[in-house]
């Protein structure tokens, strides 16, 4: 048992590195806010998801590594009715903007990082999730895991 849990601190660690790595990269190689409204409207749209997602899960109820906290609840308020993950899009909502704003092949491939990261992510969290929370195997039949409707 104690193998398994250090080889999930270290699988989150190096997720959540991963994460921030590519996050640096897109922040340190291009704008921040996107010039064009029709990359601004969506990149918005990002940042008022991820805020209202923190604001429903609650500061402190959460944080950057796919470990749920010991004291954590499962929510199914606000984005989460719809969406697993609304944080998670939200990143890649924000993002993916600014990436098309000041496009380059080595900004393109670090977002594709990020998301297939994100993706992998998700995957691993939610077997966490199901062993913490008895209801969320249900909840994951009545949800979509990113974008509603899709995935």
């Amino acid at each position: 048992m104690m193998g398994t849990l250090y080889s999930n601190k270290w699988k989150s660690i190096l997720l959540v590195s991963i994460q921030f790595i590519c996050l640096g990269f897109i922040a340190l190689s291009g704008p921040l806010l996107a010039d064009t409204l029709y990359l601004l409207i969506p990149e918005l749209a990002g940042l008022a998801l991820g805020i209202w997602a923190v604001l429903v899960m609650g500061i402190g109820n959460f944080h950057i590594a796919p470990d749920p906290l010991r004291w954590s609840k499962m929510t199914r308020l606000g984005p989460y009715r719809l969406i697993r993950h609304p944080m998670y899009l939200a990143v890649l909502l924000t993002t993916l903007p600014l990436v098309l704003e000041s496009f380059s092949l080595s900004r393109i491939l670090v977002w594709a990082i990020l998301a297939l990261t994100l993706v992998y992510k998700m995957g691993y969290e939610e077997g966490l999730l199901k062993s913490k929370f008895p209801g969320y195997q249900e909840y994951t039949q009545n949800t979509c895991r990113l974008i509603p409707g899709l995935y």
